[in-house]
């Protein structure tokens, strides 16, 4: 499995990098959309059009949030001999966090949302295909006045974290310029020398 992992804040270039690394791949690409459409969001629904409108007509589509399945059961099914772009993990734990019934508390929640981080997390490592995956920088802003804001930034800074040391190239992608951060950056999680 090759992992590639993109992130940078809104509006960075993030997707047009990702799909012109898919590209560059020469493999047939499956594109797997995360983002739930919303009729009455026109300004959300534009968006997605021009998502739509930029890629190759001749991408697989998958949108897992129209229930083509989950990400995670998506990627365990994928065959060695494809690329497969998936936009974006930000989407993807936005569409985990809404309440499965009205009864569910942040609990529930809270515990949910750990076992589909976990099972992402292992469909991921066995993923046989070209993986591209296209991640939010969140917290680089106002810290959110509210907590189901302040979880989903935390839980998604948290996912990439643990994804980035799968990777074999993590970019972080800003004002349309993209950074190997494996190739320049030194990870915060390696094991710190100790003295004489």
């Amino acid at each position: 499995m090759a992992l590639t992992l993109i992130t940078g804040p809104v509006r960075s270039g993030k997707s047009r990098f990702a799909e012109l690394l898919a590209t560059q791949s020469a493999l047939p690409v499956t594109y797997v959309a995360t983002a739930r459409p919303d009729p009455a969001d026109l300004e959300w629904a534009e968006r997605l059009s021009r998502h739509q409108e930029r890629r190759p007509s001749g991408w697989q589509l998958i949108e897992t949030a129209r229930h083509d399945g989950s990400l995670p059961e998506v990627l365990t099914h994928c065959q060695p001999d494809q690329c497969v772009l998936v936009d974006s993990l930000g989407t993807w734990l936005a569409d985990q966090m809404l309440p499965d019934d009205a009864h569910e508390g942040s609990l529930g929640t809270q515990s949910r949302l750990d076992k589909q981080t976990v099972q992402l997390l292992d469909s991921i490592r066995s993923c046989a295909a070209e993986l591209i995956l296209v991640g939010e920088e969140t917290g680089w802003g106002v810290v959110p006045a509210y907590p189901m804001g302040r979880c989903f930034r935390d839980r998604l800074g948290k996912l990439q974290q643990d994804l980035a040391p799968l990777t074999q190239a993590c970019y972080l992608v800003v004002s349309g310029y993209a950074l190997d951060l494996k190739k320049l950056g030194i990870s915060v999680n390696a094991p710190v020398a100790s003295g004489p």
